[in-house]
Order: C-alpha cells, then structure tokens, then sequence
C-alpha cells in the first residue's frame, strides 16, 4: 500500500510521484492544477443542484440537500459547472 502524504521520506516516494491504489483523489490536493476557477454567487443560485453530479472531481459539496461553495482543493477549473447552470450562479474566472 501507497500512503504519501506530505510528511513522507523520500523514500517512500514512487518513481514519477504515480499512484497505485483506486480511490486515493481525496488524499491528493489537485486544486493547484486549475487554470480557471468557479465563483459562485449564492443569490443566484436557486439550489436546483444541476451542477453537483456533472463534477468530475466532486468538488461541489451538498450539506443537508443544499450546495456550499467549492471545494477548492478539488477542483480543476474544468468549466462544466458553469455550462450546466441555468441561472448564470456560476462564473468562471481567470
């Protein structure tokens, strides 16, 4: 088992940094990796949740049947949020 976090010696270190375990997205902080970023405007929106399963990276949290702002340290920037909301309640900025 791969177990890295920042704390690791280097020698636990795989080559190339790679991952073989599944399920290991939440351990990684990948956020640093967006070109773009969602902001989302809570008086727009009107919680109809569109948004939430189009998330590749999850990064759209749902607390008691409602969405909260991003997870940052999650998502890519990838956009899709933002085509799928109908009601212009995310903006993707550089």
């Amino acid at each position: 088992m791969y177990k890295i976090n920042e704390q690791s010696p280097w020698q636990e270190i795989t080559e190339g940094n790679k991952i073989f375990e599944p399920a290991t997205s939440r351990a990684f902080n990948t956020g640093e990796w967006r070109t773009a970023t969602p902001v989302w405007y809570s008086e727009k929106c009107k919680q109809c949740l569109l948004c939430t399963p189009v998330c590749p990276d999850s990064s759209i949290p749902v607390i008691e049947g409602k969405r909260t702002d991003f997870d940052y340290n999650h998502c890519k920037g990838c956009g899709i949020c933002a085509k799928v909301c109908p009601f212009g309640a995310i903006d993707m900025q550089r």
